[in-house]
């Protein structure tokens, strides 16, 4: 039995849920695979773990590829892909139109969290023919729970990093009436995805056991999308939820966004290294882009 320990990038939710049936059905120990899922208590970068060899795999958005690249990480893939983006209050639409001072919580409000926010409602704008001053806009670090947090308190306008099988789901759900700007409203690289990462060190060691961790994943993303009703019950149990009928809306949005087939794409993260370097939050030589794929 081989162990394969997998830290998460934030608390346990339907975005994992391909390991979750993994692990509830028998499916890895029964190829000789222990995999161990390991829950942060809050956003979470492992990538110096991986580093020092003390996790195998890495579960996170793309956009920490590139902001946190070492020399020998490397990318599995990515198997699963959101829409995501900033949510705004829908009678608050016309004040951000006339560049008047709005307030957004976020669950991490820091230089490179603001500037990419603000970088979504700046090409909004532009596209919409109005513009938009930095100094308009307030980041407030509050939570990731935005609909209680907007509901709560009035002087929020908006929310950042919303993902829609989420935050979009519960708006619908509670009637909370937005304008979710995701990449089809502002032309920015959607990175609202999560990848499998992990080192050339931990391949060399365990590169057999960790491709077969990847096929057999990519069979429960098949299992999932082919038994929705026995998932959901599975998720309930490992993760000791209470049922809902918000949580099984946000699993029934959430288990078609998973990827077909797990596979390392060179291509498919491009566009967002260039948007990074754009912004200059972070740039990667060629070479360094590209080993995080060869």
């Amino acid at each position: 039995m081989t162990k394969i320990d997998v830290a998460l990038e934030w608390f346990l939710n339907p975005d994992h849920l391909p390991m979750i049936v993994g692990i509830k059905k028998g499916v890895y120990k029964q190829f000789a695979l222990d995999v161990n899922i390991i829950v942060p208590t809050e956003h979470y970068d492992g990538f110096e773990e991986l580093n020092q060899g003390t996790i195998d795999i890495h579960c996170n958005e793309p956009i920490h590829l590139f902001e946190h690249y070492y020399e020998g990480l490397k990318s599995l893939g990515c198997f699963f892909e959101t829409r995501g983006g900033v949510m705004i209050r829908k009678d608050r639409l016309e004040k951000l139109k006339a560049n008047e001072k709005i307030k957004i919580t976020t669950p991490a409000a820091n230089e490179i969290t603001n500037k990419i926010g603000f970088e979504i409602l700046k090409r909004y704008a532009n596209v919409n023919n109005f513009e938009l001053d930095f100094e308009n806009v307030e980041f407030v670090q509050t939570d990731f729970w935005h609909i209680t947090n907007m509901k709560n308190d009035e002087s929020f306008d908006g929310a950042w990093l919303c993902f829609y099988n989420f935050e979009g789901i519960e708006a619908e759900y509670e009637n909370f009436e937005n304008i979710f700007i995701d990449d089809y409203l502002s032309p920015f690289p959607n990175f609202s995805a999560l990848e499998f990462m992990s080192s050339k060190e931990i391949l060399e060691k365990k590169g057999d056991e960790i491709k077969l961790f990847i096929k057999i994943t990519n069979d429960m993303i098949k299992y999932c999308k082919e038994n929705i009703d026995e998932v959901k019950a599975l998720y309930y149990e490992y993760s000791k939820e209470e049922k809902s009928l918000l949580m099984d809306k946000i699993i029934e949005d959430t288990i078609p966004r998973f990827k077909d087939k797990i596979k390392s794409n060179n291509k498919k993260w491009l566009e967002l290294t260039n948007f990074l370097e754009e912004l200059e939050i972070v740039r990667l030589e060629e070479s360094q882009y590209n080993s995080i794929w060869s």
